[in-house]
């Protein structure tokens, strides 16, 4: 027989039929919802008879399955199939009613366990108690989305806390993306199965976002459900909205992220020069978390001077430990996207360009990502990567990076220069005593410490001071060695070179002026630095000098 217009179909007209002929029954939750859905249908009311199936399955529902939140969720499940008979009668509405209620109850009963645990006059089991997230959370993951979306909606307005619809969401969003992930795009691009994945984790995604807590820089919801949610959003072409709001979620709490939060693969189907992650995703997270720092800047301005003083003097400042977690998550993502061969050197400077001065104490982090991208892309141009060497501090550059700078052939010459001035100032002010103007890679020389005292700090032994000179003799003789080895290299390269375009292009007048002039600079720039050229006479000036200090360290 075919019985589909009756809710249930067969098997509840069965059950139904046994009931009219005096058959007992049994009503469970497998069945409660079918039943009370078949009764309305067929009119199996108290008009007719006393204890009719529907008062019967009325008095089940009050006693056995609204109390209890697990029951009311697996009869919820049931009335998924019984649409629209189930609206009709509200009991889909009564049991999401239940379901907020009872939850909110138990919220307030384990409230109340855990203040009961904190007094140690009252003896009780030391057992934590369970939070409704951790035994009944995990239930809703058999329902629809749309019950789904109602049940969530309902236990929010009740008052259900942030915390536990965080974790609800967390497990239904687990759940009901398992299975739907997207296979090779090359594979499936354009199949109908393609497709249909892509529209169920469209939806899903969408719909998890709404049901999102409100947005605050200390969410309750985990960076790395965002990061995957956003990444899912990205994959499954959401909407514009949707990932503006993960975008700005993430950036809300940007310094909580590590690498693998913002590794955000780009969707470049069918595009094989297409790069591996979305930068511009990540360009608009860094400005979100920049724009938001600016904001409390200005609402800075209504604290006192001590405050004031706190927030932005102080690296060890919630802000400014912020921003120096984030600069550290920028230089080591940006060396993770340098080994993409297609991206492309705009975008990269755009990233590199992005943070502020004051974020970053040391900029090795920095050197190392451009010299990565340098490495990867040596074909770019030589505006785009004088532009890209501008964005590091050469003065913020440790003594190895700065070892390494001045070694590095693929940096410009303007930066290699840069680099051995910079660093030679800060060998020259390490041997008069200057060392907190120019001593990098260190965080006292961006804070230096007060004296209390009214002596000057400067008063050590004679002792000290003997081994300290030695040191820096030493040091400084190094430092002198290895730029003349340097300045070597580079003397027998010029020297090549213009033997090999000589050769070729034997009356090139121009090369001729233009390497005569390159050889006064570079003479007027040994001068300058109180060096001199390779192979010239020591003059009495420089004689004199080391002399000096050869006494001054003997004494």
């Amino acid at each position: 027989m075919n019985l589909s217009l009756i809710p249930g179909g067969p098997e509840a007209f069965e059950l139904a039929a046994k009931f009219c002929y005096g058959i007992n029954i049994e009503i469970t939750l497998s069945n409660v919802a079918m039943l009370r859905c078949a009764a309305h249908f067929l009119e199996m009311t108290e008009e007719f008879v006393q204890k009719n199936l529907e008062a019967r399955t009325e008095a089940y529902l009050k006693d056995t399955v609204l109390p209890n939140i697990s029951n009311s969720i697996s009869v919820l499940h049931r009335c998924e199939c019984l649409s629209p008979v189930s609206e009709e009668i509200n009991l889909v509405n009564r049991l999401i009613n239940a379901i907020a209620n009872n939850a909110c109850k138990e919220q307030l009963a384990s409230g109340l366990l855990k203040l009961d645990h904190n007094f140690p006059m009252k003896t009780m089991a030391n057992i934590e108690p369970e939070t409704p997230s951790d035994w009944w959370g995990k239930s809703l993951s058999v329902l629809n989305l749309e019950f789904f979306q109602r049940v969530l909606t309902a236990v929010k307005s009740k008052g259900l806390k942030q915390d536990m619809i965080s974790k609800i969401l967390i497990n239904y969003t687990h759940n009901s993306l398992q299975g739907l992930v997207i296979r090779d795009p090359h594979i499936v691009r354009g199949s109908l199965l393609d497709m249909e994945l892509q529209k169920k984790q469209r939806v899903i995604v969408e719909a998890m976002v709404s049901l999102l807590p409100t947005q605050s820089r200390r969410s309750s919801v985990p960076m790395a459900f965002l990061s995957s949610l956003l990444k899912t959003a990205i994959a499954s072409s959401a909407s514009t909205s949707c990932r503006s709001d993960l975008e700005r979620r993430i950036g809300l709490q940007l310094d909580q992220a590590i690498l693998e939060d913002i590794l955000i693969p780009a969707n470049s189907y069918g595009n094989n020069h297409g790069t591996m992650y979305d930068t511009e995703s990540i360009l608009r997270i860094f400005s979100i978390f920049l724009n938001l720092d600016e904001d409390d800047d200005e609402d800075n301005r209504m604290r006192d001077e001590s405050e004031m003083a706190y927030d932005f003097d102080s690296p060890g400042s919630p802000k400014q430990s912020s921003i120096l977690k984030v600069s550290k998550l920028l230089d080591t993502y940006l060396a993770e996207v340098a080994l993409d061969t297609n991206l492309l050197p705009s975008k990269f400077i755009a990233l590199a360009e992005l943070l502020p001065d004051h974020a970053r104490i040391i900029s090795d982090g920095l050197y190392r990502a451009v010299d990565i991208f340098l490495k990867v892309h040596p074909n770019i141009k030589d505006s785009e990567r004088y532009r890209l060497c501008k964005t590091i501090d050469c003065q913020k550059l440790s003594q190895e990076a700065c070892s390494h700078a001045a070694q590095n052939e693929r940096l410009p010459v303007q930066m290699a220069v840069q680099v051995l001035y910079f660093e030679q100032i800060r060998l020259r002010n390490a041997m008069n005593g200057g060392h907190n103007q120019f001593f990098f890679g260190t965080i006292n020389s961006q804070f230096p410490q007060r004296s209390s005292s009214g002596a000057g700090s400067g008063a050590i032994s004679p002792r000290d001071n003997y081994a300290s000179v030695r040191r820096e003799n030493r040091e400084l003789k190094l430092e002198v060695a290895r730029m003349r080895m340097r300045l070597t290299d580079l003397e027998k390269d010029h020297v090549s070179m213009k033997q090999e375009l000589v050769r070729s292009h034997p009356a090139n007048k121009i090369f001729k002026s233009f390497t005569k002039k390159l050889s006064k600079q570079l003479n007027s720039l040994f001068r300058i630095n109180n060096l001199k050229p390779i192979g010239s006479k020591p003059n009495a000036e420089s004689r004199f000098l080391f002399q000096r200090r050869r006494r001054h360290s003997i004494s």
